[in-house]
């Protein structure tokens, strides 16, 4: 395990008082480890989990042969361009259950979509591509189709032996189905990261109690769980510290001797008047930065013990834009996931953006579709870091990276959105 000393030594012009959002990544990408231990879940609960090792199909899927659609299998040799060709309807294959007969040159049988295709049979027409020519016989017009059209392989998804899933692939729901289609009931995923969190700071008031001049409610405490939970941590909550020494101490170390990975907000700013600075640096190996960046500035890094430690800003918006652009992939390796980073789509600006090259800015935007196809990207307008709403209507962030400046209306600029599809 490497020092916050040994890994700064490791980076090139690294300067915890003006550190790259890249130069974050990187940091971290070498201070964060993988977990060792692992666990075996049936399907139900393996959504989100990340595969511990490789899955071999132990079969081939589809197994058989067999139709993609209603109709009617023959052997597609009889095919000519230029002529239609006359089949005798000699049989029936359902799904679910063989059809075993002979199919003679001329001949055909009708199949249902997934029926196994009876051997020497390899290409089914569509039954609305075919008329009736009387006694048990269809007529397939030339040119509706070519030889071997209609007919799924065997083993065209997946084949015995071969591997099905990397290790590392963290489950979704088609990963899931994909593990029910081979027949796996369970699987060996990595156990779920366990991540301490609290809110810090005497001004924080927690649900329940009534307001007070200068306090605000803890809203961090629930964005937090709620990113750490559909990321598929086991969260634990520890409510809100004070700016209390011996409180702090004590939270610091019953998370440290629990966790994998502790979070805080609030406390890491230059000149903050509280005490949770000074506790990180007495319990761990701690380093505060200041990140060219922009919601977000000031972060806290390092270990407590064996546990990783992320001091995240106490604004709404600069906790959530923190998490989402270093802890997120951090936790992500820790849980041995081979996609770290959150895709980028790019988008054309709706709006110009004032931008000084030298900081990375995350300004909160809404993706649209245009009538032409195309996507386009506004602003949610104020970008202050408290304004917690602007984060409600957008559906993703506009990442203008550290070399970039200023934006005009139709450039297309990165969009790391919140929400995919599955």
């Amino acid at each position: 395990m490497k020092s916050l000393e040994q890994i700064a030594a490791e980076l090139q012009g690294y300067d915890p008082q003006a550190l790259s959002a890249e130069a974050v990544g990187e940091f971290l990408s070498r201070l964060v480890e993988p977990l060792e231990a692992f666990e075996e879940v049936g399907i139900f609960d393996a959504l989100n989990r990340v595969l511990a090792e490789a899955v071999i199909s132990p079969l081939s899927v589809p197994p058989h042969d067999n139709s993609a659609m209603d109709g009617f299998a023959f052997d597609g040799g009889q095919l000519r361009a230029d002529a239609p060709l006359t089949l005798e309807v000699v049989g029936t294959a359902l799904a679910g259950k063989a059809w075993h007969g002979e199919v003679a040159p001329g001949q055909c049988v009708k199949i249902m979509t997934g029926a196994i295709v009876p051997d020497g049979l390899d290409t089914v027409v569509p039954q609305e591509f075919t008329k009736p020519a009387g006694d048990g016989r269809i007529l397939v017009p030339a040119n509706v189709l070519k030889r071997g059209e209609n007919r799924r392989l065997k083993g065209e998804d997946l084949m015995e032996g071969r591997p099905a899933l990397p290790r590392g692939e963290r489950l979704g729901p088609a990963a899931c189905g994909l593990l029910a289609s081979l027949g796996l009931a369970r699987v060996k995923v990595v156990r779920k990261v366990r991540v301490a969190y609290f809110s810090t700071g005497d001004e924080i008031l927690s649900l329940g109690e009534p307001p007070r001049e200068g306090a605000v409610y803890d809203s961090n405490r629930f964005t937090v769980f709620g990113l750490l939970t559909r990321l598929g941590c086991e969260v634990i909550d520890m409510g809100v510290v004070r700016d209390d020494p011996a409180l702090l101490e004590a939270a610091f170390s019953r998370a440290a001797s629990a966790a994998d990975a502790i979070v805080t907000s609030g406390g890491v700013s230059v000149g903050e008047a509280d005490y949770t600075k000074a506790m990180m640096k007495k319990l761990g190996d701690v380093a505060f930065w200041r990140i060219a960046m922009r919601p977000g500035r000031p972060m806290a890094v390092g270990r407590i013990g064996r546990s990783v430690l992320f001091g995240l800003p106490g604004n709404p918006v600069a906790v959530m834009v923190t998490f989402l652009a270093f802890v997120r992939p951090a936790l992500l390796k820790m849980m041995g996931a081979r996609d770290l980073a959150p895709p980028m789509l790019r988008a054309r600006s709706g709006e110009p953006m004032r931008k000084k090259p030298g900081r990375t800015e995350y300004q909160r935007g809404v993706v649209s579709k245009a009538e032409d196809g195309s996507l386009h990207v506004r602003t949610t307008g104020n970008q202050g870091s408290g304004v917690l709403s602007s984060m409600v209507q957008a559906n993703g962030l506009i990442v203008l990276h550290h070399a970039q400046g200023n934006v005009a209306v139709g450039e297309e600029v990165d969009v790391m959105m919140f929400d995919g599809v599955i």
